[in-house]
């Protein structure tokens, strides 16, 4: 994932330019520039959404320190969600795979061990009978 998508408010942003939203916020912005502002708000529910939560926040002011409080917890989030993945992940280790493949091996010659003195021991059995019957 690139860190352009871990940053919450980063200026890549298509619809609007951070530093307008902050300037609206702050009452900054001319009243053409607040009225297009508005305009798009009203097109966008997720945008008068972020807007109306951003009006909540107290102190302005304090909005880029959150920012940056949010977008290090985010990282932190993302880091500990890949360690996790990585832990679940089979590593690359040739030594299980050869164990897997003997073990499969000797199974298999175990089994046809076992077959053949199986049918070895089928006649014998029956001639021990046969002799005893005669």
């Amino acid at each position: 994932m690139s860190d352009d998508l871990k940053n919450i408010l980063n200026n890549s942003n298509k619809d609007i330019d951070n530093q307008k939203l902050m300037d609206y916020l702050s009452k900054q912005l001319s009243k053409q520039d607040s009225h297009d502002l508005e305009k798009m708000m009203a097109d966008d529910e997720f945008m008068n959404d972020a807007v109306e939560g951003l009006e909540q926040f107290s102190n302005v002011k304090k909005l880029p320190l959150s920012v940056e409080q949010l977008n290090r917890e985010l990282q932190k989030q993302i880091a500990k969600k890949k360690n996790r993945k990585e832990k679940r992940k089979i590593k690359d280790q040739p030594w299980v795979y050869f164990t897997i493949i003997l073990l499969l091996i000797l199974t298999i010659i175990c089994y046809l061990i076992i077959k053949k003195r199986m049918e070895n021991k089928v006649p014998a059995v029956k001639t021990v009978s046969s002799l005893i019957i005669n």
